[in-house]
């Protein structure tokens, strides 16, 4: 990271790869491409930054795109997880745009980049080891940026080799492939990556990598293929395949995910971090730790995005965006990410595994009545306000800051009003009440420095009852600016791996059904359970809701199925809100109520937000996606 500013001064003079003077003068401001490749130095820093431009969808990949950690980013600390059913923004609640998410400019950016250090590859005085390096490196890369272009806008121009302006503009269109052409394409460049690559070192590709792309590129392939008629679309992309496959071509898309994540899982260099906890509670604070910090993860991690230094385009916020306001240390934007309770009712309770479970918080278990605090529903009580949830997959409690629980040595007061021993409520209202000489307030205490939940002030505390844990420094107070976090993020690990197959298996009907419900299984034992359960499509797709949680993968994975539209067709998300039981005195008891996500409005996927509108059309004559 630390090289990113030499590079930008570095990197304009590459641009003189393709271009001759017409007086061949050589510019003293800038270093020429042949002295750039010439030296290992630059090499090293050319591919330094071809790293950097690739779409990892990590710490600074907000609606806008990425790398987003300039000075003050002003994306609010909208991160994709809001759009998705895992969590709400404490303030806004903005859906899918059609602005949003787009990687077009940079990506054939990234590419033509990437050509010109594919030309420059044979001109180069190394090592025929490091030739290959360089050739398998580049494939990654280049199979990386098409596979972030084509789960975006379908079939894409396919830009081969660099392109020579020869004053002829026209020369230099490349008409859109179809959008299997293009997966194939990315297959084939994985291909290329696993062949000249060996295991490596340090945070650059691998042949692991390698594999761990092309599964998951391929999975996503094979959804498209066999979930294509969810959603049809029409127009004259889909009529001439530049979006859409035919489901024929799902199986051996399934196939290569198979045969890509097998090659990890034989090779015996990777496996779950601390796959045998002692207890549950063993188990969420190993998960904790392993998106903590992920350099201490062993062999999980398979590539790691680092974050070595603060600073603008360094450094990124999540820790000043997202942790609870009681810990903020003077920063005036904290507690953004708020896990919904549809996230939390996924996760399954110890003593009923293999289904979701919703918490329940009146007898009879009604857990769909989202119409607010009844006084004449019989709630149950509970002593202290995380009972509610105590049985729950280990992993909800290294995801989320749960009401009452402690974080940074300090207990999360998250509360959204009291019962009046009357019977009635005070419910997200500033207010206090006293009986008996002792005062009690709407949000479990006097000032707004002191609780984390549901007071609108600043925009700056939870709506849906829980706060945020995962890839949260535990170990340093908050460091109120921009870009100070410098929490690595891990892109390929071995749990999505152990999905990604067991998914192929189990929607293709191939493979090996026992090692695919093992890998399953295995994920689960590391989270505490001791009960296997089967391979079912139900259970994958759980498993990956709840391992994958806020690894931005869950808006992919409701792409790539197909089932945007129909989970999201006029949808609310939910809260919980804890509620201090007056009517309980002199003990000390909560309830919980189950609300549609305050101050927002339903929300409804568009299906052809599917793909991402194609931009420049006028100038660059490609055909439009459907209904642009």
């Amino acid at each position: 990271m630390n090289c990113y500013k030499k590079i930008l001064m570095l990197f304009a003079g590459v641009m003189l790869f393709s271009c001759n003077s017409v007086l061949e003068l050589q510019p003293t401001d800038k270093i020429r491409a042949e002295d750039l490749f010439s030296d290992p130095e630059g090499v090293k820093l050319y591919m330094a930054n071809l790293y950097y431009q690739l779409p990892i969808e990590d710490f600074a990949y907000f609606r806008a795109g990425f790398n987003q950690n300039g000075g003050d980013p002003n994306n609010g600390g909208f991160a994709p997880a809001m759009v998705t059913d895992e969590a709400a923004h404490s303030e806004f609640g903005d859906f899918v745009g059609d602005g949003d998410f787009h990687w077009w400019d940079q990506g054939y950016k990234l590419i033509r980049d990437v050509n010109l250090m594919i030309d420059a590859i044979p001109t180069l005085d190394i090592l025929d080891e490091e030739r290959r390096a360089l050739i398998g490196e580049s494939a990654f890369i280049k199979a990386f940026a098409y596979f972030g272009l084509a789960k975006r806008y379908g079939g894409v121009s396919l830009i081969k080799a660099t392109q020579e302006y020869t004053s002829d503009v026209e020369s230099l269109k490349v008409p859109r492939s179809t959008e299997k052409e293009t997966w194939d394409y990315v297959m084939e460049l994985c291909d290329q990556a696993i062949d000249n690559l060996g295991d490596g070192t340090g945070r650059r590709a691998t042949k692991w990598t390698a594999y761990a792309l092309k599964s998951r590129a391929a999975l996503h392939a094979a959804s498209i293929a066999k979930f294509w008629n969810r959603a049809p679309l029409s127009g004259d992309a889909v009529s001439q395949e530049l979006v859409g496959m035919d489901a024929s071509a799902a199986a051996g898309y399934y196939n290569l995910c198979i045969q890509a994540s097998e090659a990890i899982m034989t090779s015996g260099k990777y496996g779950l971090f601390m796959p045998d906890p002692a207890s549950p509670e063993a188990a969420a604070e190993n998960y904790r730790l392993l998106f903590q910090n992920p350099n201490t993860a062993g062999n999980e991690a398979i590539m790691i995005k680092g974050y070595t230094l603060t600073g603008n385009n360094l450094g990124h916020n999540y820790d000043i965006w997202y942790q609870p306001a009681q810990v903020a240390n003077g920063w005036p934007h904290p507690g953004r990410m708020n896990p919904t309770l549809d996230l939390v009712d996924a996760y399954e309770r110890y003593d009923n595994p293999g289904v979701s479970a919703p918490v329940q918080t009146v007898t009879g278990g009604n857990v769909n009545d989202y119409n607010g605090y009844n006084p004449a529903l019989n709630y149950i009580r509970f002593d202290s306000p995380n009972d509610i949830f105590k049985g729950k997959d280990a992993r909800l409690w290294g995801t989320a800051i749960l009401p009452q629980t402690t974080w940074k040595g300090t207990p999360i007061i998250i509360q959204a009003g009291y019962v009046k021993p009357d019977g009635s409520a005070v419910i997200r209202t500033n207010d206090n009440i006293t009986i008996d000489g002792t005062t009690y307030y709407t949000y479990g205490a006097a000032s707004t420095t002191q609780y984390s939940g549901f007071d609108t002030y600043g925009g700056n505390n939870t709506r849906t009852g829980f706060s945020f844990k995962k890839f949260m420094n535990q170990l340093n107070p908050i460091t109120p600016g921009w870009n100070q976090s410098t929490s690595d993020f891990i892109e390929f690990r071995y749990a999505e791996i152990l999905l990604n197959y067991a998914e192929a298996v189990v929607e293709s009907g191939t493979g090996d059904a026992a090692a695919a419900a093992k890998a399953l299984n295995d994920i689960r034992k590391r989270a505490g359970h001791t009960v296997d359960i089967p391979l079912t499509v139900d259970n994958v797709q759980r498993e990956r809701r709840v391992e994958l949680a806020f690894e931005n993968k869950r808006f992919w994975d409701l792409i790539r199925r197909r089932e945007y539209h129909t989970q999201f067709n006029n949808r609310m998300t939910h809260s919980l809100l804890p509620l201090r039981d007056l009517r309980a005195l002199p003990a000390t008891k909560y309830i919980f109520v189950r609300v549609n996500l305050p101050n927002s409005n339903p929300k409804t996927f568009n299906e052809r937000s599917y793909y991402r509108y194609i931009p420049g059309i006028g100038s660059n004559g490609l055909v439009q996606n459907p209904q642009y």
